[in-house]
């Protein structure tokens, strides 16, 4: 960096004491949290995260000196992989969190669906009437990809995602998990993780919020990755399956 773009001390300065400011917001709301997963203290923790990276930089950057202040990562989570090198069976584990910000796009969508569906009309109070019985119409209509590419139509919005790869010798018996699908994951298994949050939208140039980590990348295979056909069409919301 040349010395025409370095910041300035005041910079410097006014991060350190953006991070104070943080600091203080996040025990705050911490004190005042009404429960384990208190909106305020997720929003203060990732506040407190980007004052603490942008400080951390911008010191670097004049001072050429760092704090020790890391924000955890994908890498922080896992233990080392301890699976099968040759794989025969994979395991895909996937949580995506949706705010519903808008109950009644998401009532309407559920609605035109069941509506299509059954040519006696829609019957409000058995499913598509409660927000309950909508998320299941559409969860059940869609796939989880298209759910996420088209989220706002139905009135969600996105929060944090995780993916999670997990490798075993020999896939599982029919129906033996089904019980309870989370339930017996060895972290240990895992080959790989992708991550989406709003912890990591500044990590990245260009706005990308994505953190994936591999176990070992000279291993993955990647001579498929441009078959996938990204000018495929989205289907209509009504139509029929």
């Amino acid at each position: 960096m040349s010395d025409a773009a370095q910041p300035t001390a005041a910079e410097v300065r006014a991060a350190a004491e953006a991070v104070k400011t943080a600091l203080d917001r996040h025990l705050a709301a911490v004190e005042r949290r009404s429960g384990e997963d208190d909106p305020a203290v997720s929003e203060a923790f990732n506040q407190l995260a980007a004052a603490a990276e942008a400080y951390d930089e911008l010191l670097y950057d004049r001072y050429d000196e760092v704090t020790p202040f890391e924000i955890p990562g994908a890498e922080d989570t896992l233990p080392p992989y301890a699976g099968p090198d040759e794989p025969n069976a994979i395991s895909v584990l996937i949580r995506r969190d949706y705010t519903v910000v808008e109950p009644q796009r998401l009532l309407a969508q559920a609605q035109r669906v069941q509506a299509a569906e059954f040519d006696d009309g829609v019957d409000d109070q058995h499913a598509a009437g409660t927000l309950p019985g909508a998320l299941g119409i559409l969860f059940g209509e869609f796939e989880p990809d298209e759910i996420a590419s088209r989220h706002k139509e139905f009135g969600l919005d996105e929060g944090d995602s995780t993916l999670w790869v997990t490798a075993a010798e020999e896939p599982p018996e029919a129906g033996e998990w089904l019980e309870a699908p989370f339930e017996h994951i060895d972290a240990q298994q895992v080959v790989c993780r992708f991550d989406v949050s709003a912890v990591f939208d500044d990590e990245v140039p260009g706005g990308e919020d994505d953190d994936i980590v591999f176990v070992d990348e000279d291993d993955v295979d990647t001579d498929d990755a441009d078959d996938t056909d990204d000018d495929e069409e989205l289907e209509p919301l009504d139509a029929e399956k």
